[in-house]
């Protein structure tokens, strides 16, 4: 077993119930939790590892609650579409990507999530090409190899361009081959244990890329699985007209037309909801996941958040794909949410604290992981962040929370998933990050040289 790991002088921000901070503060892991939090026990193992914290603070592991892996190494293309435009541009490219593609891209976004301070993601895979091979397992491979804990979801699209669809013919599956693969993944992959470092939700597209039938039947093989259900909501205009058009509803009111609300299902973006939908969101559990520069990205509207976080829907941050945010930092997800949220709503309209319970307990929340971990508490998986302060950028930044929501974004002088150590001193422990950024080079070129 690791010896116990003490986490001593930070400042803590716990984001637990009552929302304490701790100045000067300890935290212990013994194994794969947190077993105290507070002051430094009187003794410790002689083994006990020590971490000095003085000048940082510790925060639980940041959530990100939508991302598209795969997309990491096509980022900057279509930097100036709208979002129908820039998906019909960039769909030929992500045609051509195959194992080694997604698994380069799975590790060089999981990289820059950890270095940002991510412990915990999800992604959104859904482009299966017919030659790609296991695509959904080069990624699952990536995380074990980076150490994040993560929640792939098996995505799908059967409505091509022929049909009505936005994506080529190349990358959609027919439905029995979707639900059979969507099985296959959970019984493969997820694990349901409180502690899981991996769990698989089912996830269709959106509406305009996927049928009727395929996302009713999908939920209710997720329900039959007890797994998780996500897709893309509410993101555009351009959706509601699309909804409009085809369904002669709301995109909201389609998707609970087909059984897709609940405290099992999260949708991404959620923009463009009206008063009465986020009522519904919140009577039902439903989830948002709140992606500001994605939607700033492509020039989508703003985000109610503040509405829906006054009325109990369940929010985290996401980071989106990394072709519509080439950063995917999302402690800036943190910061963006504050700027978005106040140019629509005025100056009080998301506190910092709130954008730090996004990114952290509501994120965990979202992804039904509230129990296990989101906030530091004794009993807790152990999925912490220590955060460098003690820098220029920082230096004479009174309130430890505005310097990491409003301030640059600070180091990660140390990370945590499940008890194991992944960075020091701001550096990854499990890869070289080196390597990475070269492999992603080299399959951003050969992907491109593939489209032609």
């Amino acid at each position: 077993m690791s010896p116990v790991t003490i986490i001593e002088n930070a400042h803590v921000i716990t984001v637990d119930q009552t929302r304490r901070e701790l100045p000067g503060a300890s935290v212990m892991i013994d194994g794969s939790r947190i077993v105290a939090v507070g002051e430094s026990p009187d003794t410790l193992p002689a083994d006990a590892v020590r971490v000095d914290g003085s000048g940082c603070v510790l925060t639980p592991g940041l959530v990100n609650t939508h991302h598209h892996l795969y997309q990491w190494i096509t980022r900057g293309l279509a930097a100036d579409h709208t979002l129908f435009e820039w998906l019909t541009t960039l769909y030929p490219i992500w045609a051509g990507i195959d194992e080694d593609a997604v698994r380069a891209a799975a590790l060089g976004g999981l990289t820059q999530l950890a270095l940002s301070g991510c412990t915990t993601t999800t992604d959104h895979h859904y482009v299966f090409p017919a030659e790609g091979g296991d695509l959904l397992g080069a990624e699952i491979d990536a995380a074990r190899t980076i150490g994040l804990r993560f929640h792939p979801t098996r995505g799908s699209m059967d409505l091509s361009e022929k049909d009505g669809g936005l994506p080529p013919d190349s990358v959609v599956q027919p439905i029995d081959e979707i639900l059979t693969a969507s099985a296959d993944a959970v019984s493969r992959w997820h694990d349901a244990t409180p502690d899981s470092m991996l769990q698989i939700a089912l996830a269709p597209c959106s509406p305009f890329s996927v049928t009727t039938d395929l996302l009713r039947e999908s939920a209710v093989l997720a329900r039959e699985l007890g797994v998780r259900m996500h897709t893309h909501l509410a993101e555009s205009l351009d959706e509601n007209t699309y909804c409009d058009e085809h369904f002669g509803c709301t995109p909201l009111q389609y998707m609970e037309s087909v059984g897709w609300v609940g405290d099992d299902v999260w949708f991404a973006h959620g923009i463009e909801f009206d008063d009465d939908e986020i009522s519904r969101l919140a009577a039902t559990s439903t989830g948002v996941a709140h992606c500001p520069t994605s939607n700033a990205r492509l020039g989508n509207r703003i985000c109610r958040t503040r509405d829906l976080v006054d009325a109990g829907v369940p929010v985290g941050l996401g980071v989106d794909g990394a072709a519509s945010n080439e950063s995917c930092r999302l402690l800036e997800e943190a910061h963006q949410a504050v700027l978005m949220a106040r140019a629509r709503g005025g100056p009080t309209a998301l506190r910092t604290r709130t954008a730090i319970e996004l990114a952290t307990i509501g994120g965990a929340r979202v992804l039904g992981r509230a129990a296990d971990t989101g906030s530091i508490e004794v009993g807790k998986l152990a999925d912490l962040v220590l955060w460098d302060l003690s820098s220029v950028a920082h230096s004479g930044i009174d309130d430890p929370v505005a310097a990491l929501v409003l301030g640059a974004i600070p180091p990660v002088a140390a990370s945590w998933v499940n008890g194991r150590r992944i960075i020091a001193e701001g550096e990854m422990l499990t890869v070289d990050a080196d390597v990475v950024a070269a492999d992603v080079a080299r399959e951003h070129r050969r992907l491109i040289a593939k489209a032609g």
